[in-house]
């Protein structure tokens, strides 16, 4: 066999050992970046917007590893993790998400994540990541395991349910998160990928259920549980 001969099959070999990822997230622009970034180092399979598209394509496909956004409309990844789980528990998922709440890490983790990392992770370190997940490891951007590490040592000070918090969607903690921060609402729409107009509407809600009346109101009371 000639050298020029061999090439294909090692270029089809190389592609085998690729790892198969799954992208769940339902910003179609993030999706493309993914892809874009990580097409180097993995095979992307395929991807989702929704809850439902996720579970059917996942079941269809069978990835080596799912990176899967928290926070989307009908349910997020909470609700395709535990879909799953149920029915294909060998497959791993890597949460991959703008946020970095407490309340967001633990609850993907105890619904059965691998880990999770924030959308700030460069593509190498993200692509190191997903490696690590399939391989078996628990994975966590630094300052996210001290979450991890405090639940499930029950220690006092971790985090624990809050009626107040309980009655705002995640999209609406998600803003809340970023208002107390001191981020100006257009900068808010471009980290959360939605327009000023939504953002002023979260905004107006969460004033609403928690019946304050501004913004400093609203980040005495995000600091005061642990939320910025």
């Amino acid at each position: 066999m000639t050298e020029q001969s061999m090439e294909p099959v090692e270029g089809a070999a190389a592609r085998a050992e690729r790892l198969r990822v799954f992208l769940v997230d339902d910003h179609a622009m993030f999706r493309a970046g993914v892809r874009a970034e990580l097409g180097a180092h993995v095979e992307v399979v395929g991807e989702a917007s929704t809850v439902a598209e996720a579970v059917t394509r996942i079941a269809a496909t069978l990835p080596d590893v799912v990176l899967l956004d928290v926070h989307m409309p009908d349910g997020g990844g909470r609700a395709v993790l535990e879909a799953m789980r149920r029915t294909h528990p060998q497959v791993k998922f890597l949460a991959l998400s703008v946020s970095d709440a407490a309340e967001d890490v633990i609850g993907l983790i105890r619904a059965g994540a691998r880990g999770y990392v924030t959308k700030t992770i460069s593509p190498e370190e993200l692509a190191a990541a997903v490696r690590r997940v399939a391989d078996g490891d628990a994975v966590f951007s630094p300052r996210l395991a001290g979450f991890v590490l405090d639940a499930f040592a029950a220690r006092p000070d971790a985090p624990v349910a809050d009626p107040e918090l309980d009655q705002l969607t995640n999209r609406e903690r998600e803003v809340l998160r970023l208002l107390a921060r001191g981020y100006a609402y257009k900068e808010i729409a471009k980290e959360l990928y939605i327009s000023i107009k939504t953002v002023e509407t979260h905004v107006s809600n969460v004033l609403r259920k928690l019946q304050m009346s501004n913004r400093y109101e609203l980040s005495r009371w995000a600091a005061d549980r642990r939320l910025v």
